[in-house]
């Protein structure tokens, strides 16, 4: 089983202690995959309009949230 489907599993935990937490990584897991995929988009050319249609926010959003973020080319 994946970490992430034990996480899953985890929030519904009648102890808040074990569920709390793993809200908290799950969050932490999805902004290190979201900041991940719009580095992909970037790199493929991608505007900021067509990342926040596919992550459903508005372009200001995204473009506040991961502009200022530089693009790490892999192999360079």
């Amino acid at each position: 089983m994946s970490e992430a489907t034990e996480l899953a599993g985890a929030t519904s935990s009648r102890d808040p202690a074990v569920g709390l937490a793993a809200v908290a990584a799950l969050r932490a897991l999805l902004e290190s995959l979201e900041g991940l995929q719009v580095g992909n988009a970037r790199e493929r050319g991608w505007s900021w309009q067509q990342i926040a249609d596919g992550l459903g926010v508005s372009r200001q959003a995204v473009h506040k949230k991961h502009g200022s973020r530089r693009l790490i080319r892999r192999g360079h």
